[in-house]
C-alpha cells in the first residue's frame, strides 16, 4: 500500500473517533481524497482508450482483476449509493444527473456481479468523459454530506426501512458477488461508511489501477 495514503488513512480513522480531533480528521480524509482524484486524472491524461479498457490479470483474485474503467465506475458507483441512499437519504447523482445516458452503461448496480470478460466488455462501452463528470460531481456531493454530519451522527446505524429502500432501487444486484454489500453497509455506523467507501475502498481500487498501468506499460 501506498505509504503516504496509508499514514493519512490510519491517521483519519483515530481522529474521526474522537470528538476534539473529528473535524481535523475530516479535513485529513479529504486530503487523502484529493490525492486519490489526482490518480485519476493522471489516468485520464496519460491513458488512452484500450489502456483503460485493458484486463491484464484477468484471472487474478484481487482488485487489480478488473480494468481501470471498471474500477472507476465500482468507486463511484458505491459511494454515490452509499452517500446518498444510506447517508443523506436523497436522490443518487447517477439518477439526478442522467448518468445511465450520458455514460452510456448497460447497468446501473455497482458491477460486483461482473466477472473477467464481462468487466473488458462492460468497460468499452462507457463513455470516459461522462464518466469522470460523474466522478467529480460524487465526490462534491459526498463531501458536502461529510461536512454537514456532526460527530454524534456517526454512531447512528442504517434503519431497516432504508436498507428495505435500497434493495428496492435495485442498485446492487441480486447476484451472490454483489448482494451481500447490503448487509455489509447496513451492518455498519456512519463512521464505519466513512472509513470504507470514503476512503479505503478508494486506495484497494486505485492501487489495483496502479498495478494494471504498470503491467500494461511494463
Amino acid at each position: 500500500m501506498n505509504k503516504e495514503w496509508s499514514e493519512l488513512n490510519k491517521t483519519m480513522q483515530i481522529q474521526i473517533k474522537k470528538k476534539d480531533t473529528y473535524e481535523v480528521g475530516i479535513d485529513t480524509l479529504f486530503d487523502l481524497r484529493n490525492q486519490l482524484i489526482q490518480t485519476l486524472i493522471s489516468f485520464r491524461d496519460e491513458l488512452n482508450r484500450e489502456e483503460f479498457d485493458a484486463i491484464p490479470f484477468i484471472n487474478a483474485d484481487g482488485y487489480q482483476s478488473k480494468t481501470i474503467a471498471y474500477s472507476i465506475w465500482h468507486i463511484f458507483r458505491i459511494e454515490d449509493i452509499v452517500a446518498h441512499v444510506l447517508i443523506s437519504e436523497e436522490e443518487q447523482v447517477f439518477f439526478a444527473g442522467n448518468y445511465q445516458e450520458r455514460i452510456n452503461s448497460p447497468i446501473i448496480t455497482t458491477g460486483n456481479e461482473l466477472v473477467k470478460q464481462q468487466i473488458a466488455d462492460f468497460s468499452k462501452q462507457l463513455n470516459l468523459q461522462e464518466l469522470y463528470s460523474y466522478i467529480f460531481e460524487v465526490k462534491e456531493s459526498t463531501e458536502k454530506i461529510i461536512k454537514n454530519l456532526y460527530y454524534d451522527k456517526l454512531k447512528q446505524k442504517i434503519s431497516e426501512e432504508r436498507k428495505e429502500y435500497l434493495k428496492s432501487l435495485q442498485v446492487v444486484s441480486t447476484d451472490e458477488n454483489a448482494i451481500w454489500l447490503i448487509d455489509y453497509w447496513c451492518n455498519k455506523d456512519i463512521r464505519g461508511l466513512i472509513q470504507m467507501p470514503f476512503s479505503r475502498h478508494w486506495i484497494m481500487h486505485i492501487e489495483a489501477c496502479l498495478r494494471i498501468k504498470n503491467k500494461i506499460h511494463s
